[in-house]
């Protein structure tokens, strides 16, 4: 980041493809069997058929792999952005300021804006900010995670991320008006998502 020489090599950068490849693909197994298991309505594809099967493993499994690559795109998406912000807004206070307004911009497209936007029914107000509420619990948690292993001006980057760009790349799931649709998909984003940004001190290094 600002002030060293970022030294990321290929190697590396392969290791976390795959790592967080893995990560999505898990996650996407786990969870896509529990909603076959517990709901028999649940396929990812029209052609598929309902019911634990070798299909829908592969499936879910593929899924999940692909989702990984989604959160990668986000993940580098965000750094590009975060560097040239940061190259900017000289002033880290200013920067910080910006961030908890992106979260709370957030927050607020989940708890009542993405009902407007696409046409979702409305809900009493206990559903509307069950999403948001999982969503930055985890968020909350995965940054002090973070804190431990760095510092503490790590923390609000690390929100921004886990939040925000998490809710960007599960927009398309939570277009449908279907849980276990965004159940499926957000999993495997948070998970390589946390995953990506828990190990990325670890994957540079600056001088």
């Amino acid at each position: 980041m600002p002030g060293g020489e970022i030294r990321l090599t290929i190697r590396k950068l392969l290791w976390l493809f795959f790592s967080t490849l893995g990560w999505g693909s898990l996650a996407g197994l786990i969870v896509g069997t529990i909603l076959i298991s517990t709901n028999n309505e649940f396929v990812l594809w029209e052609v598929s058929s309902p019911g634990l099967n070798v299909m829908n493993v592969i499936n879910i499994i593929l899924a999940g792999a692909t989702i990984s690559v989604v959160s990668q795109m986000g993940f580098f998406s965000y750094l590009i952005f975060r560097y040239i912000i940061v190259g900017i807004i000289r002033k880290k206070r200013i920067w910080e300021y910006i961030q908890l307004i992106l979260i709370a911009e957030g927050i607020l497209f989940l708890t009542h804006l993405r009902y407007l936007f696409f046409d979702f029914p409305r809900s009493s107000w206990l559903e509307a900010i069950t999403l948001p509420v999982i969503l930055l619990v985890i968020a909350i948690a995965v940054s002090y995670w973070k804190v431990k292993m760095t510092k503490g001006s790590a923390f609000i980057p690390t929100l921004l991320f886990m939040f925000v760009v998490t809710l960007v790349e599960g927009i398309p799931a939570l277009r449908l008006d279907s849980p276990p649709s965004y159940v499926f998909m957000l999993t495997p984003l948070i998970v390589c998502n946390a995953w990506q940004i828990l190990k990325l001190h670890r994957i540079i290094r600056t001088e």
